[in-house]
């Protein structure tokens, strides 16, 4: 009997033993699982910190992938920029169209509106010529479109008239149009069968009369009578002369004398001659040399002869001792 307790105890001291061991065996195992998911995890970290495929640490980049990067970074620029050049290209363009679509709306308006109809035409500065004859001759009328016509080709219609110089014409809108003139002022005479012909200071012909007007007269012109008619010019050899004629009549105005001049004969260019037929008078000039001293010269003769009528000769050089002379009339 003592046998057997003496077993019996043995047997529940190892199976407390056996089961005293399997629980350390099981807290182990689960050590050892915390330990190993413990390296997982670090692992886990290690690999998140370094990435073995492209060689990369988190904060670095090596310079094949920086190289990548830039080229895609180059590339996506290039695009951004022609993007944006297409863009601005696009908006150019749009705002041309508008701009032209304003432009051809505002012409077909202005074309065709009745608020554009002229109603008043307004002629300035004519004192020869009538506003009734300019307006005739610029071919405009009232309830005509006032952006219907072309400013140059109404001013060459309105200078057919030999007395205009010049003309500006000024669209007023809504409905005026004002032409301003210049005009041509007869300054002298030209013979022509048997009549004459007004002619301004630049040469040209303006108007056939039968009177001289009390201007001077330009004898000896080499422009042909069949030329010698309105809105014609004289010669080119005629002009170069009248150009010494108002020199002539410049410096017969600075001695007063200029309001008597009858005529002045320019067929010589070697010896212009004036008359003078209120002072009785013929003056031989010479040619365009010391015009200033000759006529100077002339209007003291014609002082100390007032009353004779004669000829006075102040045509030759002072500088070699010509001197002026008088020679009386018998």
């Amino acid at each position: 009997m003592a046998k057997n307790k003496e077993t019996d105890i043995n047997l529940y001291y190892m199976n407390g033993q056996a089961k005293k061991e399997t629980l350390d065996d099981i807290m182990e195992r689960k050590k050892a699982k915390e330990r190993e998911k413990r390296i997982r995890q670090n692992q886990k970290k290690v690999e998140d910190k370094f990435d073995f495929d492209t060689e990369t640490v988190i904060g670095m980049t090596n310079k094949n992938n920086q190289k990548k990067q830039e080229a895609k970074r180059v590339k996506i620029s290039k695009q951004q920029r022609k993007r944006e050049k297409k863009r601005k290209r696009i908006k150019f363009f749009l705002k041309i169209f508008i701009l032209i679509a304003i432009i051809v709306g505002g012409i077909v308006f202005a074309t065709c509106s009745p608020i554009f109809n002229i109603k008043n035409i307004e002629v300035i500065n004519n004192n020869k010529v009538s506003s009734e004859t300019i307006i005739s001759l610029s071919g405009l009328s009232e309830n005509q479109n006032i952006f219907k016509f072309l400013k140059s080709e109404v001013s060459n219609k309105i200078k057919e008239n030999p007395y205009i110089e010049s003309v500006s014409i000024k669209r007023v809108i809504p409905d005026k149009i004002q032409i301003d003139v210049t005009e041509r002022t007869a300054r002298f005479s030209v013979p022509v069968l048997g009549e004459y012909v007004y002619m301004s200071s630049q040469g040209y012909l303006l108007e056939i009369a039968q009177n001289e007007l009390n201007l001077p007269i330009i004898n000896g012109v080499s422009t042909s009578e069949e030329e010698r008619k309105p809105g014609n010019r004289l010669n080119t050899e005629d002009l170069e002369k009248l150009n010494v004629v108002l020199k002539i009549m410049s410096i017969a105005k600075e001695n007063n004398l200029d309001t008597k001049v009858t005529s002045i004969d320019i067929s010589n260019e070697n010896d212009y001659i004036i008359v003078i037929q209120e002072e009785l008078k013929t003056i031989h000039l010479g040619d365009s040399s010391n015009l200033n001293d000759k006529i100077i010269k002339a209007a003291a003769i014609m002082e100390k002869e007032k009353g004779n009528e004669g000829t006075i000769f102040v045509n030759g050089d002072f500088y070699k001792n010509f001197k002026p002379y008088f020679r009386q009339k018998v």
